[in-house]
């Protein structure tokens, strides 16, 4: 599958936001494109710094930048599936 352009995935954006604002969302399309989108950010800064860890001689700095971002994404993550139980009415 290729990726999208910009103005496709931005046009894309603009229709599930419009979705979720209207509650027009039965299969959770826009939801799960809007989490992929925003999840997908911090993935990318993740593979950069991994690649900067593995092409630069595995430096102390490198390093330390890698495991910032783990933890990023890990506190990113816990922060997602508590809001989802937030919207559930759990809490």
């Amino acid at each position: 599958m290729s990726k999208p352009a910009e103005i496709e995935l931005k046009t894309a954006l603009i229709a599930a936001e419009t979705m979720k604002e209207h509650d027009k969302d039965p299969f959770f399309i826009a939801k799960t494109l809007l989490n992929h989108h925003y999840r997908l950010k911090y993935y990318e800064d993740l593979q950069k710094a991994a690649d900067r860890y593995i092409n630069h001689g595995q430096a102390d700095r490198e390093r330390m930048a890698l495991l910032s971002l783990i933890e990023k994404i890990k506190t990113m993550e816990r922060r997602l599936e508590n809001s989802d139980i937030k919207d559930f009415g759990l809490e």
